[in-house]
């Protein structure tokens, strides 16, 4: 069985943690009002005002001015990140993390030692409370994609498990809209076929939601009828590292988006660093509203896990490998691949000084930032493209 664990609304909820003034009021992480920038995460009284992720603070400053603006304390929040993965790891090995604030695990082989999977979620939830004192909503279920689900479906605070003997039974009332992939276009299709429950989409032939979707109508097929065969895989055995963040509203403004990229490009390149593990092939993934994903990618000269060298790569996949004409986007992503598990870096000869720089930099910025906060110490590239420290829309 697979646990799916989701912070609820990470960022924000550590802020009123360390602010117990905070609590009870509108909350927004991220962003300055008056400026450019975008909201990193709101809280659930941020939210009652219609504030959401991904959202222009200033759109966010106008629907909730009486809303607390803080800035976004990133390697805080990795910090405190790292505390919650510590508990995962007292249950199973089988941890694959899929951004600060989330993760699958693995406790089918943990059962016997520590009971039931359900217990062990539980257990889980009990010890973030108690020991970090922060909330987390748990899916319990026979693979991700519904542990994923059951997850979301009774924030804040939530737990729910679908047992194998009932997955169409939980499936069938849903929304369509549950599905990966079935963004606002998929909808309007499947709204169109007459189609508003997963219990109608499974009624569809394979055929029929192939001629419709292409290859990916076959996958919807496969979800709908709670099919999804992807194991858990811990960092440290993927054969890549990757984040991506499906936004709550389209984007169509190139320097956000890279903005939303220089932050995954960051929150890979720590994730690296801390498994002492590198990658030689950098990717971007990029879908767009329409539901046209493309990916692109670059091999570097070596691997590495420095974030200068990464955003160089990245940066110019942006620029030069998508097309700004398919604008706007729904879902972005960065990752590596090519792992290299050695711990051993085989600079070339002149660039070992500037490498050794660059590590240490990142070494320092960790620091300067987890002290001073995320905006201590900005990158030139971020300064240059007004980028700003932003997670994951789905908070």
């Amino acid at each position: 069985m697979i646990l799916h664990v989701d912070m609820d609304a990470f960022y924000a909820s550590v802020e009123e943690r360390d602010r117990p003034e905070l609590k009870g009021k509108p909350v927004i992480v991220g962003g300055t009002p008056g400026q450019r920038g975008v909201v990193a995460a709101a809280n659930y009284e941020a939210r009652k005002f219609g504030v959401h992720s991904a959202m222009p603070s200033s759109t966010a400053y106008r629907l909730c001015p009486q809303a607390i603006v803080l800035p976004c304390r990133m390697d805080h929040y990795a910090q405190v990140s790292h505390q919650i993965r510590d508990i995962f790891h007292r249950y199973t090995p089988l941890v694959e993390p899929l951004s600060l604030d989330e993760a699958f695990l693995d406790v089918t082989g943990s059962e016997a030692l520590f009971g039931r999977s359900e217990s062990i979620g539980h257990q889980v939830k009990d010890a973030i409370r108690q020991e970090i004192s922060l909330i987390a909503s748990v899916g319990v279920a026979p693979n991700k994609f519904l542990a994923k689900i059951a997850s979301d479906l009774n924030k804040p605070d939530g737990f729910t498990v679908v047992s194998p003997l009932a997955i169409q039974e939980f499936l069938d009332p849903l929304p369509v809209e549950r599905l990966w992939g079935v963004g606002r276009q998929t909808s309007k299709v499947f709204h169109g076929l007459g189609v508003r429950a997963i219990g109608q989409l499974r009624q569809l032939t394979p055929t029929l939601l192939k001629s419709h979707f292409g290859g990916h109508g076959e996958h919807l097929w496969e979800l709908a009828h709670g099919i999804d065969p992807r194991p858990v895989v811990p960092d440290r055995e993927a054969k890549s590292i990757s984040h991506e963040t499906t936004f709550a509203q389209d984007i169509d403004d190139q320097e956000t988006l890279r903005a939303w990229l220089l932050e995954l490009t960051e929150q890979v390149a720590r994730r690296l660093r801390r498994h002492d593990l590198r990658g030689q092939t950098v990717e971007i993934k990029v879908r767009f509203a329409d539901f046209r994903t493309i990916t692109r990618s670059r091999k570097l000269s070596e691997a590495t896990s420095g974030t200068s060298e990464l955003w160089e790569a990245v940066n110019e996949l942006l620029n030069t490998r998508v097309p700004g004409d398919r604008l706007p986007v729904r879902l972005l992503g960065m990752g590596v691949s090519d792992i290299d598990r050695s711990g051993v870096t085989q600079g070339q000869l002149f660039d070992q000084e500037d490498r050794g720089k660059q590590g240490k930099l990142d070494e320092v910025g960790d620091m300067l930032r987890e002290r001073f906060g995320s905006q201590a110490l900005r990158r030139g590239s971020a300064l240059e493209h007004k980028a700003r420290h932003l997670p994951k829309p789905n908070q």
